[in-house]
């Protein structure tokens, strides 16, 4: 498994404004876009292409072309944070989700809705989430969607802990990773640490 760090000035600028605990609702949202867009092109470096010829105004032009079907999966709720980023920065991709919820008090992950495209012919499904804490939504999520005919996925998450990359590695060692950092710990309540608090939570201002 490949697991890539951001460490893009602007990634550090957004992870700023989304850990401090003064950042209103409105202005989290703004940073949760930002950080996501950056990280995104980052992820994007995976992309295959295809040679095209175009016509410009004066003469023909070698370009490219994104190969097949791009798919983005949030994970509900609080990956839809990250997709209209995501969206805007992939051009013509498809989007499917999965809704999970987590119990408080065993922190297991269950599946309450899942809606998915034509995953058979993606070029590449990336998972959006923004927290990769115990690993249990995204393995879950990337079951359900190897299951539906996936054949290459990749994580994208804002903070990760070191034990939800581990589950995730063992879980799913051809998933690719990026993150904009892998904080200290989960705690006992498998929140990470120092993390941002319930992102779900800040996000929709619930």
């Amino acid at each position: 498994m490949a697991i890539e760090l951001s460490n893009h000035p602007l990634v550090q600028h957004y992870l700023t404004i989304l850990r401090d605990v003064e950042t209103d609702a409105e202005s989290f949202r703004r940073a949760c876009s930002g950080i996501t867009g950056v990280l995104m092109t980052e992820a994007a470096k995976q992309l295959e292409v295809d040679a095209i010829t175009v016509q410009t105004p004066l003469e023909k032009a070698h370009g490219a072309r994104l190969r097949g079907e791009i798919v983005f999966v949030p994970i509900l709720r609080a990956g839809l944070g990250m997709l209209d980023a995501a969206m805007a920065t992939v051009p013509g991709s498809s989007v499917g989700y999965i809704g999970l919820e987590r119990d408080e008090v065993t922190a297991e992950a269950s599946c309450y809705y899942s809606k998915m495209p034509e995953l058979g012919a993606a070029q590449i499904v990336y998972v959006l989430d923004p927290m990769l804490a115990t690993g249990g939504s995204a393995i879950q999520s990337i079951e359900q969607i190897k299951a539906a005919g996936a054949t290459r996925v990749s994580m994208v998450s804002i903070i990760a802990a070191p034990e939800g990359v581990k589950a995730l590695q063992v879980a799913h060692p051809d998933v690719t990773i990026m993150t904009g950092v892998i904080d200290r710990e989960l705690n006992d309540s498998k929140y990470i640490c120092p993390g941002l608090g319930d992102f779900g939570d800040r996000l929709f201002r619930t």
